[in-house]
């Protein structure tokens, strides 16, 4: 009952956007109820007609029929009101959930994981609305159920407390063995999170698993495999105790007719015509209890699955969201961006740093070319994260013209970025243009970056994304292209291009947006073109080891040696 009454309480909580919600719920919870009372009232109304020696009139004719009418439309139209709602409120929780985990910060979202955000939003709430679309149905049957024993207490109250400890006696034998049904559950759920991160490597790590046999049949063996067999060997021990409970629960009904009818006698004495009506009543109970029985493990899954959700929403709620601001004009003019003593740590726990970036002093100008360089694991793309606006500094701050961007200028601070990552992802479709200059607009980018004769846009739709991971690289910068904004970054764009269109990135498309105006920031290890830069900065262990300016002029003769 627990579950259940947490799970009407997701319904409402998911459903408070929908108008006129709190009515609907309760119209359906009445509806349900009177299939319920309808149920029992039939019920009297053939305990009546055997006692009549099956003659009835033509009164107690119409009232079968019309409550033969009135239960399964009653019955419908909770139905479809719940169905309404449910599929109203799982689609307010999907946009609820993908605006939070929008507005979350970066670094909450990476530590979460990718394969927990998918479990929830997919296997989770998939869970939730199966089981809340027999929501109405059980909710008759619990209606039904009630409405027979407020029936036999009319009958004989002594009877039923001797009825209803018999149900308590079958219902102690039948939940003890499902607290550990409900456990394996518990244990499948936690299983799928490390599923999804398998089924990631699946598709993600192709390439990598067919070049290493060893390396594919470790991971098939070792985490495939193993979370594989673990959601199958709880699965399947936990469904087992459940249909064994569910059968059992069966058994308990005859049971009970068994001791109303031969053992209740010895002690009190009942009357033949109530001794009738019990076990008319019993008889109808089987139905919806058994039903009711038979739907546990699928309300456990369920209710395991609505306190899934509910954490990560708290999960993603821990840390104060960023307002995202709606689509605007944003004043994309500036003279001077400074980091202040910007810090920014990745952490094992709160004792322990496993990195530390910063302090961080530096000062960008409007049309400056830079290259950020240095090794591995220096800090590069986590100064950049910074500097754009994805994670907020630890300490320090971040100033525009001297002002400090807040938390609530944040989105429009991001807004004069174009940024191509090392991991990038790319649509199919070009979000956020103007349906009818996007095509113009990228058919003149697409000969620019030597495109043309492989994809096409109409309409805004990409023709194909399969593409080599160069190309693909080329279709991200027309996007950044097209977003046309001051600040451009480029993530070791130029790493996975020929050496002719890497020259082609070089000296010809970063310098054209350089004399458009634009800052342009470009990770590199390709050191020959260090010479093109405004200024090169260089970072070691997380501090700025050299800000310094490049010595003009470039040397021409190196722009003009031919490709090797």
């Amino acid at each position: 009952m627990r579950n259940l009454l947490q799970l009407m309480y997701v319904i409402g909580k998911w459903s408070k956007g929908i108008r006129r919600s709190r009515s609907l719920i309760v119209f359906a919870t009445l509806s349900s109820l009177l299939a319920g009372v309808g149920y029992t009232m039939l019920i009297a109304l053939i305990k009546s007609a055997l006692s009549g020696g099956l003659v009835a009139g033509s009164g107690m004719i119409w009232t079968f029929v019309a409550f033969c009418l009135l239960i399964p439309l009653c019955g419908f139209a909770s139905q479809l009101v719940l169905l309404y709602l449910t599929a109203k409120g799982a689609y307010e929780l999907r946009i609820q959930l993908s605006r939070q985990i929008l507005a979350a910060p970066l670094r909450q979202l990476e530590k979460l994981g990718q394969h927990r955000l998918l479990a929830t939003v997919s296997e989770d709430i998939g869970n939730v609305i199966e089981l809340i679309t027999i929501l109405p149905q059980m909710l008759t049957q619990l209606a039904m159920m009630l409405g027979c024993l407020v029936y036999l207490g009319w009958l004989s109250w002594q009877l039923l407390l001797i009825m209803l400890g018999y149900m308590a006696l079958g219902l102690l034998t039948h939940q003890l063995p499902l607290l550990k049904a409900f456990r394996y559950f518990r244990l499948v759920r936690e299983q799928w999170d490390e599923m999804y991160k398998a089924f990631q490597g699946v598709i993600v790590g192709t390439k990598e698993l067919k070049l290493n046999r060893r390396r594919r049949e470790a991971f098939l063996s070792e985490q495939l495999e193993a979370t594989a067999a673990a959601i199958q060997n709880y699965g399947f021990k936990g469904n087992a105790i459940a249909m064994a409970v569910s059968n059992w629960g069966q058994i308990l009904f005859f049971v009970f007719i068994g001791l109303l009818l031969f053992v209740t006698p010895l002690l009190i004495r009942v009357e033949a015509q109530v001794m009738i009506g019990y076990t008319l009543a019993v008889l109808f109970l089987i139905t919806p209890l058994t039903m009711l029985l038979s739907q546990i493990p699928a309300l456990e899954r369920a209710y395991l699955a609505a306190e899934r959700i509910e954490e990560l929403g708290l999960s993603l709620s821990a840390t104060k969201p960023e307002p995202l601001a709606p689509v605007q004009t944003t004043d994309t003019s500036w003279e001077r961006l400074e980091l202040i003593d910007v810090t920014h740590s990745y952490r094992q726990d709160e004792e322990n740093t496993d990195f530390k970036l910063g302090p961080i002093n530096l000062t960008i100008y409007p049309g400056e070319l830079i290259f950020l360089i240095g090794g591995n694991g220096s800090g590069k793309t986590t100064l950049v994260k910074l500097l754009m606006g994805l994670y907020e500094p630890e300490s320090g701050e971040i100033r525009v013209d001297g002002k400090p961007v807040t938390m609530k200028e944040r989105d429009d601070y991001r807004q004069q970025f174009s940024v191509v990552f090392y991991d990038f992802y790319l649509f199919e479709r070009l979000f956020g243009f103007e349906a009818e200059n996007v095509d113009a607009q990228s058919r003149k980018y697409l000969d620019l970056l030597q495109l043309s004769h492989k994809l096409e846009v109409k309409n805004g739709h990409l023709s194909t994304v399969d593409l080599s991971q160069g190309q693909r690289k080329r279709v991200a910068l027309l996007n950044a292209y097209l977003e046309d904004r001051p600040i451009y970054i480029f993530d070791e764009w130029a790493a996975d291009q020929d050496p002719q269109f890497k020259r082609i990135f070089y000296y010809e498309l970063v310098p054209e947006l350089k004399s458009r105006g634009k800052t342009v920031i470009v990770i590199s290890h390709d050191d020959r073109y260090y010479g093109l830069a405004d200024r090169v900065i260089k970072l070691e262990s997380g501090k700025i080891e050299y800000d310094q300016p490049v010595a003009r002029p470039v040397d021409v003769a190196i722009a003009a040696a031919p490709v090797m």
